[in-house]
């Protein structure tokens, strides 16, 4: 177990942000990683199952907590059927509304008969393999670990890497393979929209698909798009865990500049 300071202390219902859940774009504000990973926590702790894959888990965050108010998330199980249970989380900071959650999870059965056609596996190095790096920077001062595989943030080009957590998301509780993904999912924002003037761009939302979870502690994002037209952008990675390919994470987001004010009328 690290020993690291977790990004929360939960006290009864509520989850107390530490310093070190702090994000990029405002130090007096709460990390995009840890808003998914808290929503995606709860939603595995009250309405999850080892029969379930959660696949597909949607976060909007259209609020940006500051991270000296105490966080409350709801959720509400909105379908529990024989093969799917559909669960949605809200997530409040001082008692606000900040971000919400939709998850599907589907019951585990077998694969169809027959052969479907699915891209190649990734030909990387393993995370052993590779040396640590040296620039605090490239896990954002201890937020988390990286190895790099191919390319760097902002690189023209393919962009490749392994990323491990080095810290609980709640104090007391390992993290499990589902919430390890979505606390690092928000990730494919900077990596797939960064460019080489730097990170303009800032994740409205993370959408994962996920068709197994991770057996492994690191989580490979391999950049496979990144498109934007007048300020509007999405990005999206392919995951993996060092066993092969887990799933997807798709990102939606807006340049950081604020649009301009409409002209008084005549």
């Amino acid at each position: 177990m690290t020993t690291n300071m977790p990004f929360f202390i939960r006290n009864g219902d509520t989850f107390h942000p530490t310093e070190v859940a702090n994000g990029p774009w405002d130090p007096k504000s709460l990390h995009g990683r840890v808003i998914i990973g808290l929503l995606g926590f709860a939603i595995e702790e009250r309405h999850s199952g080892p029969e379930f894959v959660p696949a597909r888990l949607t976060v909007d965050m259209f609020r940006l907590p500051t991270i000296d108010k105490p966080i409350e998330v709801t959720t509400r199980l909105v379908r529990d059927g024989l093969r799917i249970r559909v669960v949605e989380a809200e997530f409040f900071s001082g008692g606000v509304s900040m971000a919400r959650a939709s998850c599907q999870l589907l019951r585990k059965t077998q694969n169809p008969d027959g052969n479907v056609w699915s891209p190649p596996n990734w030909d990387v190095p393993k995370p052993s393999d590779i040396p640590k790096p040296t620039d605090p920077r490239l896990g954002m001062n201890g937020k988390w670990t990286t190895r790099p595989i191919v390319g760097h943030m902002g690189s023209l080009g393919p962009r490749r890497l392994w990323m491990s957590e080095v810290r609980e998301l709640v104090a007391g509780v390992p993290m499990t393979p589902f919430v390890h993904v979505a606390v690092g999912a928000d990730f494919a924002s900077p990596f797939a929209n960064a460019g080489d003037k730097g990170l303009g761009y800032i994740n409205s939302d993370v959408t994962i698909y996920l068709h197994r979870l991770p057996v492994t502690n690191w989580i490979g994002f391999d950049v496979v798009n990144h498109h934007a037209t007048e300020g509007v952008a999405i990005g999206e990675c392919w995951l993996y865990d060092e066993q092969g390919p887990i799933g997807t994470a798709t990102v939606a987001a807006l340049a950081q500049r604020k649009p301009m004010a409409k002209p008084p009328p005549p």
